[in-house]
């Protein structure tokens, strides 16, 4: 077994079925090979994934600076240094997915790469009074290359202004998939959907999204929070996975779904604001 493997089956031994509601935002899962060169090394609430690369590796969501010891602890469970992180992407500027950016560029010097339209609320995260790093801007279609490896940064807005879905190709026996790393397609308890004055046009981002998402060809569908694409069963499935068994987290039909859920979310959402203004 695997050095890797081995930390995996030691934490999963760990996990428990705990609502929801109860998880610590920092409660612990194992860090896990996911497909080709992308790892899991986030927490049970948070996303965080790594895309390693000959020429440094790239980190996909800081999340709190509280939770910066297990994605370190995670980094090396499977064998990487977090020091060898040379980029850091976001998919969104909230406090459980990019608070650490500055924190993480302390201990690493990676280039802090943010979505054009995320920049004024990131700027306004300021843990322990620390301004922000953002090394890079980039805009909807941009791309991420390093060692090899290129991420695109889909603009997936609503959610917040500059929320960003990042997507890359990876392979396994032979065939190529799309993996998307979902921002959030999601509408949180309190958004304001209609005459918004901070964001007049979120509705309209909403349905772009949806649009958007459908359009994307995906197989391997990850996110941001690891609940939303099912993780904690799949990789029980991955751990029993046989040599000619299918890799669980190829999953066009649950990400399809996902999308289902969630615009019907934002509809039943937005009818109600809708009635509840007189329209």
């Amino acid at each position: 077994m695997t050095r890797s493997c081995l930390a995996v089956v030691v934490l999963l031994a760990g996990v428990s079925a705990v609502p929801l509601a109860q998880r610590d935002w920092n409660a612990p899962f194992p860090a896990h090979h996911v497909i080709d060169n992308v790892y899991f090394v986030g927490t049970r609430q948070l996303g965080s994934f790594l895309v390693t690369t000959p020429e440094g590796h790239i980190l996909i969501n800081s999340d709190f600076e509280s939770t910066v010891p297990s994605i370190r602890s995670s980094v090396e469970a499977l064998g990487f240094e977090l020091g060898d992180i040379a980029v850091v992407l976001g998919s969104h500027a909230h406090g459980d997915h990019m608070e650490a950016n500055a924190l993480v560029k302390e201990l690493t010097g990676a280039e802090i790469v943010v979505m054009r339209e995320d920049v004024s609320r990131l700027r306004g995260m300021r843990p322990g009074g620390r301004e922000q790093p953002i090394d890079r801007i980039v805009d909807d279609g941009d791309e991420v290359t390093l060692g090899g490896e290129t991420l695109v940064a889909h603009r997936t807005a609503g959610h917040t202004e500059g929320c960003t879905s990042w997507a890359l190709e990876v392979e396994e026996r032979g065939r190529t998939y799309l993996a998307l790393i979902v921002c959030s397609f999601g509408v949180n308890p309190g958004y304001v959907l209609v005459d918004n004055p901070d964001y007049p046009g979120i509705a309209d981002d909403y349905r772009a999204t949806f649009a958007k998402a459908r359009s994307l060809p995906v197989d391997v569908f990850l996110g941001a929070h690891g609940f939303w694409y099912d993780m904690e069963r799949k990789l029980e499935r991955a751990m029993s996975r046989g040599q000619d068994d299918p890799n669980p987290f190829v999953d066009p039909d649950g990400y399809r779904a996902h999308i289902d859920l969630q615009e019907g979310r934002f509809l039943e959402m937005l009818r109600e604001q809708q009635g509840a203004a007189g329209r």
